[in-house]
């Protein structure tokens, strides 16, 4: 499981600005290198992504263009649409 690369901003993570952010590339295989605090996405579709704290992967469908607001450790290519997709830390 990817870790946070703020962690000291963890507990006040809806409250604090986003401090990094970058593009995704989609994997079934691989984690992001950090949780994310937020993905952006550029294009709209579904995003199927494996929770920070979850075990088991779940697909948001129809997501709109802007912030969603998930801490995800992967973002898997097989059921993603959405393209153009951020991970914000």
């Amino acid at each position: 499981m990817a870790g946070y690369k703020y962690p000291d901003l963890v507990p006040d993570m809806e409250l604090a600005a986003v401090c990094d952010a970058a593009p995704v590339v989609p994997n079934d295989a691989a984690d992001l290198p950090y949780a994310t605090r937020s993905l952006w996405i550029g294009v709209a579709g579904n995003v199927t992504v494996m929770l920070a704290k979850s075990s088991a992967q779940v697909t948001y469908s129809n997501v709109p263009v802007g912030r969603l607001g998930i801490s995800a450790s992967r973002v898997y290519a097989t059921g993603t649409t959405a393209t153009n997709i951020l991970a914000e830390y």
